[in-house]
């Protein structure tokens, strides 16, 4: 059974709702180049802070339109041995775009070392600091949901209203389990009402 939760103990939220994701990705448009690409990479990728700092340029394919991401949850294969699982998630081509220009990933891409070093050479405390801060210059209340975990549940909780199969936003997640993915078929307020009107229609 996953342990995974959209609400804490007292019913707040733990995700970004639609209109908190829209004021966070027009507050991240209007940073410096390094902070707005990761607040976008997170917000449309829906990784982990810690495997946004693994992306490397070598991972991104802006012809195919996606970003390759480890997955650093430890997992294990039959022989008990630790393995490496890497995913694949699409993302718009305006954000390909605005990563190659303020990284200048197609010509890192070219060099055998820079193709290899991370895009954002930060720690992940530091990478916390600047996704709480544009989420607080967002005007995003402060809460549970004002973090990066939020916006990785808004990801999701986004996903799954928009009629994204589970068994995709799984991977696209990095998830183990189908079932951690299904919490975000629980989704509640206006996002299942959402998917209610869909049903209803």
């Amino acid at each position: 059974m996953s342990e995974m939760r959209l609400h804490d103990t007292t019913g707040r939220r733990l995700y970004l709702n639609a209109e908190e994701r829209d004021s966070f990705l027009a507050a991240a448009r209007r940073q410096t180049a390094r902070d707005r690409t990761l607040c976008e990479v997170l917000h449309w990728t829906g990784c982990r802070p810690s495997e946004a700092l693994e992306i490397t340029p070598a991972r991104v394919d802006l012809f195919g339109g996606t970003i390759t991401i480890r997955s650093l949850k430890k997992r294990k294969d039959a022989s008990g041995q630790q393995k490496v699982v890497f995913r694949s998630v699409p993302v718009p081509p305006e954000f390909l775009d605005t990563l190659d220009i303020a990284h200048a990933i197609r010509e890192a891409q070219k060099s055998r070392k820079r193709a290899v070093t991370p895009i954002w050479d930060i720690s992940r405390v530091r990478t916390w600091q600047i996704v709480t801060r544009v989420m607080e210059e967002a005007g995003i209340p402060d809460g549970p949901n004002r973090s990066p975990k939020g916006l990785r549940h808004g990801f999701g909780i986004n996903a799954t209203v928009n009629g994204v199969p589970l068994h995709m936003v799984q991977k696209w997640m990095g998830h183990a389990q189908l079932s951690t993915t299904a919490v975000y078929a629980d989704a509640v307020g206006k996002e299942e009402q959402h998917i209610a009107t869909r049903m209803w229609g």
